[in-house]
């Protein structure tokens, strides 16, 4: 098993097929002028961003044989540990097509087919040996693909709190209101996300507040709420921040959600205070807006952090 302290978990990857379509007009004959092929995934994602901030870390996860190779290229080339349990068939395939005009991107999310039950038993088998092996922090990412029960990501919440693991929890729908009892240690939705599991809209900083609150009453520990280019929200036993972005290109906003964590992740590994996490946050989220290809965090976020406005909100 690995040596790593950090596992992400992803049991619905995707390969990411993104094209630069300046000023997309639906419904009619766009040119895309570029294209490129990615490893996806929230788990895969976060682990990349940690890989470039320095961080060993670990994956695992149910992985299509037949295209495997883009994410064992991208773990290989990163120093990320491979413990994905191959399945039969490919990994299903995303689009991406970015509107560098507008900074908007539009997704089409390929539906995954059902894992056979022996390879979540083999699953549940690896992240059970990375448990009792290194791994200290375990990132449960992204959504679950159909046939898992809505309830995967609690049962195994509860199972590593129990082994005295940290869980970062990185979800939406019905599996992320099943794991709330399950108390993760993180958990990070962004304003949409908080408003499905709230059943109403938040349309300003004191309802996303309010809301906050409501999700941090009901399990996890610590709450980052991702508002876009308007920074994100903190709310935690010592506190609650909210952190301004500073302006940058935006390039696309695939993964910025996913690199927040990882900075978080990353800030709180070098004990830094749960302000200076919530900065270093934002900064790795601007950052992989604005360099989607990792260069900005491999060349250090001092700066980039310097300019994100942290302020103290009140309980």
């Amino acid at each position: 098993m690995s040596a790593a302290e950090i596992v992400t978990v992803t049991l619905n990857p995707a390969v990411d097929q993104t094209l630069q379509v300046p000023g997309l007009q639906l419904g009619q004959i766009n040119q895309a002028h570029s294209l490129r092929f990615d490893a996806g995934g929230k788990g895969v994602n976060v682990a990349s961003v940690l890989a470039d901030l320095g961080q060993a870390c670990a994956v695992t996860g149910l992985l299509g044989e037949d295209n495997a190779r883009i994410f064992e290229n991208q773990f290989a080339a990163r120093g990320i540990a491979d413990h994905f349990i191959r399945t039969p068939g490919a990994t299903r395939i995303n689009v991406k097509l970015n509107d560098a005009q507008s900074g908007h991107t539009t997704d089409i999310n390929l539906i995954a087919s059902a894992p056979a039950a022996d390879a979540l038993v083999l699953l549940r088998a690896t992240i059970a040996a990375l448990c009792a092996g290194a791994a200290r922090l375990f990132v449960l990412a992204g959504s679950l693909p159909p046939g898992v029960p809505t309830d995967f990501y609690a049962t195994l919440t509860r199972d590593l709190k129990t082994a005295g693991k940290t869980v970062v929890l990185d979800t939406s729908g019905a599996p992320f209101a099943a794991a709330l009892a399950a108390a993760p240690d993180l958990v990070k939705p962004n304003r949409h996300e908080l408003e499905t599991w709230l059943g109403r809209a938040l349309p300003d900083r004191e309802s996303v507040i309010d809301g906050a609150r409501a999700l941090r009453a009901a399990g996890p520990a610590t709450v980052i709420v991702s508002l876009g280019e308007e920074g994100a929200l903190l709310l935690s036993e010592q506190g609650c921040w909210l952190a301004c972005p500073p302006k940058v290109n935006v390039v696309s906003t695939v993964g910025a959600g996913d690199a927040m964590v990882a900075g978080w992740i990353a800030a709180t590994q070098q004990g830094l205070t749960p302000d200076q996490s919530l900065r270093l946050a934002t900064a790795s989220a601007a950052a992989r807006i604005s360099h989607p290809d990792g260069s900005l965090h491999r060349a250090g976020l001092t700066a980039l952090a310097a300019q994100v406005d942290v302020q103290v909100i009140g309980f």
